[in-house]
This record gives C-alpha cells, sequence and structure tokens, in this order.
C-alpha cells in the first residue's frame, strides 16, 4: 500500500507520515521497484496505534517510547495522564474564572483590566495585609465581582481581613446574598459559619429573608448567628431559637438581649414571656438553664413577665427564686434604685 493510499485510509497526511518515520515510529516495510514507499497492513495498523496514542495527549517521543518497550505497562501512563489533565483543566477553570471576574467589573480601558487583575492577586495573595487592603479597596476605587468576594470571605482565616471582606461585601448591595446563602450548605461548618456572619452583616430584606431561611439550617451555630441578627430586626421568628440558646448557655446573654429588643410591643413582649415561661415549666429543663430563662424574663417587659417572675420568687430551686425576687425588686425600683443595684460599689476615696 503506497503513501497516498495509506494517508487517504489513515487520515494522516503524507507529509506526517514521512515524519513518524524521520522519527523512527513507523517505517515502511517495503519499497517499490520505481523507490516509493509501500506499507503493510502491519504498518498501517502501527499508524492507527500512534493516531490512538496522541488522541490521549501523548507526546510522540512518549508513543515512542511505549511502543518500543515491549515490557511496557499502560496503566503507570495512563495515570499521569489522568492527573496532568486534571492539573490543565484545574489552571484552565481558575483562569476562565478570572477572565469571567474582569469582564463582569466591566474595566473602561486596559488601565481598568490591570487594576481588577491586581486586585483580584491581591485577593489571593499569601499576605493577610495585602489580602485586606485589597478588600478595603475593593469597595470605592474598584468594581471588584461580588463573585470574587464572597469566595475570598468563605475561605478567609485572619479575622481583620475577614472583618473588611465582610464590610466591602455589605457595600455591595443585594448582590452577595445567593452566593452566601449557598455558603450555608458546605460541608465544612467553618466555610457556613463565615457565611452566616456575612449575610448578618449585610443590610436589606433580601439579607433578612436569607437569615429567615438560615433559622431552619441543620448547623445551630448557623442558627445562632441569623436569630442574634434577625432579633435586632425586629424578626420575630427568632424567638423560638433564642430561647434555644439560652436554655443550651449559648450566646446565652446576646440573645437575651435580642429578646429584650424584640419584646418593644406589649403583644410581643407577652408572646415572648410566655416562650419563657413554657421552657422553664418544663421538667427536662436543667437547674442551669432555668436560672439563664428567668434571667431573661427579667428584661422582658409588660405584666406577664412580672406575673411569672412573682411565681418563681417561690420556686423549689433556691437560686431561681433568689434570681427571681432580685428581678422584681429591680423592675419596682426607681432608675435611680437600680442603677445602685446593678452597678459595682465604688471603692472608697482617700
Amino acid at each position: 500500500m503506497l503513501i497516498g493510499e495509506v494517508a487517504r485510509r489513515s487520515g494522516v497526511s503524507a507529509r506526517m507520515l514521512r515524519y513518524y518515520e524521520k522519527l523512527g515510529l513507523v517505517s515502511p516495510s517495503d519499497r517499490t521497484g520505481s523507490g516509493y514507499r509501500e506499507y503493510s497492513g502491519e504498518d498501517v495498523r502501527r499508524i492507527f496505534h500512534i493516531e490512538s496514542l496522541r488522541s490521549l495527549g501523548l507526546s510522540l517521543r512518549e508513543i515512542g517510547r511505549a511502543l518500543g518497550d515491549p515490557g511496557f505497562t499502560p496503566s503507570a501512563l495512563v495515570d499521569d495522564l489522568i492527573r496532568e489533565t486534571r492539573e490543565r483543566i484545574a489552571a484552565e477553570t481558575e483562569l476562565l474564572t478570572r477572565l469571567r471576574r474582569i469582564d463582569a467589573a466591566d474595566p473602561a480601558d486596559w488601565e481598568g483590566v490591570l487594576q481588577v487583575v491586581s486586585l483580584l492577586q491581591a485577593l489571593g495573595s499569601k499576605s493577610p495585609d495585602a489580602r485586606q487592603r485589597a478588600a478595603l479597596y475593593s469597595a470605592d476605587e474598584v468594581p471588584v465581582p461580588v463573585d470574587a468576594l464572597v469566595e475570598a470571605a468563605l475561605s478567609e482565616r485572619d479575622p481583620n481581613v475577614a472583618g473588611a471582606l465582610r464590610w466591602a461585601l455589605a457595600r455591595s448591595g443585594d448582590r452577595g446574598t445567593a452566593p452566601l446563602s449557598e455558603g450555608l450548605a458546605s460541608p465544612v461548618a467553618a466555610v457556613r459559619e463565615r457565611a452566616v456572619r456575612s449575610l448578618a452583616e449585610m443590610p436589606g430584606d433580601e439579607a433578612t429573608a436569607r437569615l429567615r431561611d438560615a433559622l431552619a439550617n441543620p448547623d445551630r451555630a448557623v442558627r445562632g448567628y441569623a436569630a442574634l441578627e434577625l432579633g435586632t430586626r425586629g424578626v420575630a421568628d427568632a424567638v423560638p431559637i433564642l430561647i434555644d440558646m439560652i436554655v443550651e448557655g449559648r450566646n446565652d446573654t446576646d440573645a437575651a438581649d435580642a429578646l429584650s429588643v424584640l419584646a418593644a410591643g406589649t403583644a410581643a413582649a407577652d408572646r415572648i414571656a410566655a416562650g419563657l415561661v413554657d421552657r422553664l415549666a418544663r421538667d427536662t429543663a436543667p437547674a442551669p438553664a432555668r436560672g439563664r430563662l428567668t434571667q431573661a424574663l427579667g428584661g422582658i417587659p409588660g405584666t406577664r413577665a412580672s406575673h411569672a417572675l412573682v411565681t418563681l420568687s417561690h420556686d423549689g430551686d433556691r437560686a431561681v427564686a433568689l434570681t427571681a425576687a432580685y428581678l422584681l425588686r429591680l423592675r419596682d425600683a426607681s432608675p435611680a434604685a437600680r442603677r445602685a443595684m446593678t452597678d459595682p460599689p465604688r471603692p472608697p476615696r482617700g
């Protein structure tokens, strides 16, 4: 079979076949009387083997080594190809992400492109100072894509840099709420916490709605952060979680303060007082939890809470009874008297 026919059947050009011959990958088995190359069926099969290995990403040198070594085992080479391909895909994916972020920033000129590239590189720097400067700079000077800020915030371990990133996200509007909400489903607890803390610092109805959804998150730390923030925003849905936090002794002081904020109206105060009393009445509440619930009840205004404290002042648990009695005295005292009862004593003069 002459070279032209081999080229037609194999799809490999005559020029490439001559190059294969020069490299020693395949050599015609014979020549015609006129000196033309003549390929045997075995030569053609070898050409197809070469093309098959090329389709896997092997270089011609690697192909020559594979075909020339009788003891060659393909498993090691395939493993290397898998590793190299994964590395190449990761690099290309990273490049694509960077290009999309530059496109989203919509720079006006090449100077703007270079600024965005510089900022994105700084966000990924190993230096916390560089990352913090990039977060602060991004809020005003260069419109860094929100997904880059979210990615940085969800992976940031340095508390100062994390605070700067949350601040930058809070100034970005509602665009960061959706990707941050996706972080709440992360299998990594630290990522979930960073996501909810970032959401808690974002203003607006969209962030509030995402935080309300987070009250049902399986992670109790996520539920707690969401409830504390929603308490300051006046969202009554947070009340059950806040009461749970008091019972568990987890940020219980902050939870009690949030309940006090939510108890601004008479109806709200009575509902919260009823919830606290209900938890106090349960036999499953341990003694320390009953004490914390009693203290929280003292911060709720209204007659419902006052009546509950009167009842608790006669409780069988002496610590609860003393706490309730003290809180009742505080409620009945004048503002000056309350300050005197709660402020630490001053050291004597002289």
